[in-house]
């Protein structure tokens, strides 16, 4: 059995790998930045989960994880995603708030828990955030890729997943009253700085940064 932290690494790493799909693996600094860890604490993680051929790893070199620790990785990520759709959708947990909680439920290890939840929520494919929730045998629907901010004037879109998942970022969504599904127009793109001006739904259009634009991924309409 693992231990917390070591599915947290693997879990990091595996998102990590999702980050850089043309080659997935990360460095030990990357990582230990990832997890707000020292490199040093990092590569003694690293060095017990090669150990049990988790990831293959050489000092200074690049890490990748096994087919068992994608494995692995997979069955935490789907935990901690059908967590946060739960939090979400049955107990009134705001988008903002059900990370922390679905961090510690995500290391419950009845798998059938977990099967459970799943055909309680009727299956879902995306979790609060938009992120893709894997099935049972390791599949899940493609991430939306498309920024905001790479739309040009007049476009249309709905909002399909959130890139920047920070509490500071959500919460300003929320103030927005931005969520997954919101239509949003393309008004205006301001060429000195890229903010663009945007219409929420049929409200008034208002500013928004260049940051924020990549901050969230669209589907166009």
């Amino acid at each position: 059995m693992l231990s917390y932290t070591e599915e947290n690494y693997l879990k990091a790493l595996l998102k990590l790998s999702f980050q850089n799909e043309d080659k997935p693996e990360a460095g030990t600094n990357e990582m230990a930045a990832y997890l707000g860890v020292k490199p040093a604490t990092a590569t003694d993680m690293l060095k017990k989960l090669k150990e049990k051929e988790l990831v293959t790893y050489k000092k200074y070199g690049k890490i990748l994880l096994t087919e068992s620790g994608r494995k692995s990785g997979i069955a935490i990520l789907r935990k901690h995603r059908l967590w946060e759709t739960f939090l979400y959708e049955k107990l009134d947990f705001s988008w903002d708030e059900v990370h922390e909680v679905a961090e510690q439920l995500e290391h419950i290890q009845s798998a059938k828990l977990v099967d459970k939840l799943e055909e309680f929520l009727n299956f879902p494919e995306f979790d609060p955030h938009g992120d893709p929730i894997p099935k049972a045998n390791g599949e899940m629907p493609e991430l939306a890729k498309t920024l905001l901010s790479e739309l040009q004037v007049g476009e249309l879109c709905r909002v399909a997943a959130v890139k920047d998942t920070s509490t500071l970022f959500l919460q300003y969504l929320e103030k927005l009253s931005i969520t997954i599904g919101s239509q949003l127009r393309v008004i205006d793109v301001v060429p000195f700085d890229g903010s663009l001006s945007i219409q929420i739904e049929t409200e008034e259009p208002r500013s928004v940064s260049m940051k924020f634009a990549e901050s969230l991924f669209v589907q166009r309409i």
